[in-house]
């Protein structure tokens, strides 16, 4: 059991549950009147959980189809196979899978809205091919699973966004801190597409690391990732562009909202120097222990931004 729990990667599951949760924590803070239909609401765990069970699915058939490069690249972490039967493995990725649409369909229907189901499916679907095919391709897998990793704070967003519209005569006209001077239907979805482009690029950058890390597995199976195409130097010039990017992204961030309090930044500046010392430790990566170690300081940078709203919703609390 312990080792089907890990084929799900259970820390990734428990980092997208506590987004979606702390950004809906932080967008409730501004709705009182809906409390019954926020993060405490039947609904908004659904969804949650649904998100999640694709996630743990799609963590399940990308080992079932990389069992021959994890030979290689990983063998001391290989499961399928090993502890775990195919079958097994398959079966349960479509089990899975099949629950989480069934949850969608619900929440589609209750909501009176078809996103879900269309949101949910299709994530399936790109899971289901990446692994099987795009992963293996040049850039492409990489921009798709980066693209569904964006996808859950926007899910959240929608989720608000949709309340808002059911509630909007008897709201504030400000969204509230630190975005005080922002009409609050805007600022969710604004705020929820700014944690997702952010999420969307930090995630393009860890999965080329992954691929470095992975070649020699990834030869074997004649893959075209970035690294094996353009070669490791080339990809890692890539990388550091799309790192600089996000601390762009960041200075931006800054400048637009120059009357944003300075604390209310420091957890996306906690992000921007993780960034930064990726990039420094990229400079002269050249071993697996030094690729896992800059993936380790990009996947911290991606949780301290993604989880900022719950920084702000403590300092509303106790300001």
């Amino acid at each position: 059991m312990i080792h089907f729990i890990r084929l799900t990667r259970p820390l990734n599951l428990i980092i997208i549950g506590l987004t979606m949760y702390g950004l809906g924590w932080y967008f409730e803070g501004t709705f009182g009147v809906l409390a019954n239909r926020g993060i405490a609401s039947v609904n908004f765990f659904l969804l949650v959980f649904s998100t999640v069970l694709i996630a743990a699915a799609g963590n399940i058939i990308n080992d079932y189809f990389d069992v021959r490069a994890d030979r290689i690249n990983k063998p001391e972490k290989l499961i399928i196979g090993k502890f775990v039967k195919r079958r097994i493995a398959i079966v349960t990725h479509w089990g899975i899978n099949f629950v989480a649409f069934a949850i969608a369909a619900y929440l589609s229907w209750k909501l009176e809205t078809f996103w879900y189901v269309f949101i949910h499916l299709l994530s399936i679907n790109i899971l289901w091919y990446y692994s099987a095919y795009f992963k293996r391709k040049f850039l492409v897998g990489n921009i798709m699973i980066a693209g569904l990793t964006g996808m859950v704070p926007m899910l959240v967003g929608l989720y608000f966004h949709q309340i808002h519209q059911l509630v909007q005569p008897v709201l504030r006209e400000s969204f509230g801190y630190p975005f005080q001077l922002f009409n609050e239907d805007r600022i969710i979805i604004w705020l929820s597409l700014g944690l997702a482009g952010f999420a969307f690029i930090l995630n393009l950058a860890r999965e080329i690391v992954k691929d470095i890390e992975d070649v020699d597995g990834d030869k074997v199976l004649r893959a075209k990732t970035v690294p094996i195409v353009i070669g490791s130097k080339k990809a890692k010039s890539v990388i550091s562009i799309i790192l600089f990017l996000s601390i762009l992204a960041i200075g931006m961030l800054w400048l637009l909202l120059p009357k944003i309090d300075f604390y209310a930044l420091i957890p996306i500046g906690i992000s921007a120097l993780l960034v930064f010392i990726a990039c420094i430790q990229l400079l002269g990566a050249d071993n697996q222990k030094h690729y896992k170690l800059i993936d380790s300081c990009i996947k911290l940078a991606m949780v301290a931004g993604l989880l900022s709203p719950v920084y702000w919703k403590i300092l509303i609390i106790y300001a």
